[in-house]
């Protein structure tokens, strides 16, 4: 018995045939209600030479139907979902607005739309397929350049130009297996980075500088070398013919520059809140974890019914102090969310393979234990805390590094992709949990607090020095891709600077403060807490650079 075959859609977008008419937009903005600021398909157009060699380029942007796709993986609660005939579709009533999907894609092709407040982007017009008619953006099109198939047919339009015909694909090395083929196209536009962006970020007849809120400036920066990968290279970093290249008063070289003449608006999709969620992770975990430390290596003291494990640092405060800064991580998270009504359906219809719901999960077991060791700390129940340290001790672990694997699941952000990302982090929950405790032990009358408040004091500053030297490794060391070395120039010597340095210097001067006291005093609450600042403004210098490069 035969089986009905089941297509596998793909579009085929022919540049040499696109006037960049924009008819596919607002066809596609009529035909899906897409409101005002947002667009689910646009036309980049970039100039390229000098004149009398100059030529205007256009590319058609969009969802690229990946196979593999990664805003699929990345969803918590499978809004995103891959259809069995290929197509990427999205499920409104299912989305929580976490933007895990639109960091996770490559191609910056999902939006959060501003009226429902859930992320959306091209699916085919799926709608349309179903029925048996094209896309709208199709159907419009004046010149014929874009055409959709199915591209395991090999009599189809689509079939045969994949087959037969040199198409591109955008970032192919993301593994997403993009099923949107470019007939025609150059690297000027298929690479976001292969062309700068206009001065003060004013376009052909737009500009994205006001009023954009969390703002990625398109293309490269001038004087920043592309991504580009053929041809000799000029003096300027640029890649071209060979020839001299001619000088114009902001120094480019002319031959080859390449500059977006119009693009729409684009945004990170994590803000502060992201960042600052980071950091009390970090403070939760470190809270629990240092203690944790001090008693298993016989620093709380081992006689008497207040010492040992006993020591009210291990029975409550340790527990209090993780606790409330966990509710506060909850709070972020969920303040974060664009729908953060919905934020029950993250543990209600997980879909596991996304670190989001995993990092939850793991959030939320912390956060019980975390309650049992309290009630039982209250109530004087010292051995059954001791046992309870052997879940808690990998809860905290999981708690402080799984946002490196979260992070990793965000494929079109090159930083983030560092294989010192869990480590670190791990580092970064012990700087914090002993500047805690720096300021607890020097604040409050605990037993032992002299073999505590050394403990403490070696614990920070191991942590000090390892996170200075991962920040400075990771940032440093040189980078596979020109996404991630732009990412890394943004962070140390162009937008995020500012944060980036000060937190490196705070963090140090706060080493210094503790190291010359003796771990008590208002020299080494203020080290800790200068340490604790530069940790966040670190968090935040970081988290935002990794999303501060254009990705179409």
């Amino acid at each position: 018995m035969e089986t009905a075959r089941t297509e596998r859609w793909a579009k085929v977008v022919d540049q040499t045939k696109c006037i960049g008419c924009h008819a596919c937009t607002t066809a596609c903005k009529s035909e899906n209600e897409v409101p005002l600021s947002v667009t689910r398909t646009f036309v980049k157009s970039v100039d390229a030479g000098r004149f009398p060699n100059a030529r205007r380029s256009f590319q058609v942007t969009r969802c690229n139907q990946c196979d593999a796709a990664p805003c699929v993986t990345a969803c918590p609660t499978s809004a995103m979902f891959r259809r069995p005939d290929g197509i990427v579709d999205f499920d409104k009533s299912a989305c929580i607005g976490c933007k895990a999907c639109i960091a996770a894609c490559p191609y910056d092709a999902i939006f959060i739309n501003p009226d429902d407040h859930a992320a959306e982007k091209c699916n085919f017009c799926a709608h349309r397929l179903d029925i048996g008619l094209e896309p709208a953006c199709v159907v419009v099109c004046p010149t014929g350049a874009l055409t959709v198939g199915d591209m395991d047919d090999p009599e189809s339009e689509v079939g045969r130009i994949v087959a037969r015909e040199p198409v591109q694909v955008r970032r192919a090395e993301k593994g997403t297996l993009p099923k949107l083929f470019y007939l025609g196209a150059g690297e000027v536009t298929l690479n976001p980075l292969a062309a700068e962006n206009p001065g003060g970020d004013i376009f052909m007849w737009s500009d994205q500088g006001a009023g954009v809120g969390h703002h990625v400036p398109s293309g490269s920066p001038p004087s920043v070398q592309p991504a580009s990968s053929s041809g000799p290279r000029l003096e300027n970093g640029r890649r071209g013919n060979g020839r001299a290249p001619d000088r114009t008063p902001s120094g480019n070289a002319s031959s080859a520059a390449a500059v977006i003449s119009y693009d729409v608006p684009h945004r990170a999709p994590w803000d502060f809140r992201v960042s600052a969620y980071t950091f009390t992770k970090s403070l939760a975990a470190g809270a629990y974890l240092l203690p944790l430390l001090l008693g298993v290596f016989g620093m709380m003291g081992a006689d008497g019914p207040e010492t040992g494990w006993s020591n009210p640092l291990w029975l409550t405060w340790a527990p209090v102090t993780a606790l409330a800064f966990l509710l506060v991580t909850a709070g972020f998270l969920i303040w974060d969310l664009d729908r953060p009504a919905r934020f029950w359906l993250l543990m209600v219809r997980p879909q596991w393979r996304s670190w989001l719901v995993r990092g939850g999960f793991v959030i939320t077991g912390f956060g019980i234990l975390l309650t049992l060791h309290l009630a039982l700390g209250l109530a004087g129940r010292r051995e059954p805390t001791v046992w309870i340290a052997w879940l808690g001790a990998p809860l905290a672990v999981a708690t402080a590094v799984y946002t490196a694997y979260l992070f990793a699941q965000a494929k079109a952000r090159d930083l983030w992709q560092s294989p010192l990302l869990a480590p670190h982090l791990l580092v970064q929950a012990a700087l914090a949990g002993s500047a805690l405790a720096l300021v607890l032990l020097s604040l409050a009358d605990f037993p032992a607090e002299g073999a505590m408040l050394v403990g403490s004091k070696w614990a920070f500053q191991a942590a000090v020095v390892f996170h200075v030297a991962l920040a400075f490794g990771e940032a440093t060391t040189p980078h596979p891709t020109a996404h991630a070395r732009l990412a890394a120039r943004n962070m140390l010597r162009a937008r995020y600077a500012g944060p980036y340095w000060t937190g490196m210097i705070a963090t140090v001067a706060g080493l210094v403060a503790v190291t010359v006291t003796a771990g008590s005093g208002t020299a080494s609450i203020m080290g800790a807490c200068a340490a604790l600042a530069g940790l966040l403004l670190y968090e935040h210098a970081y988290v935002q650079a990794g999303q501060s490069v254009p990705l179409a």
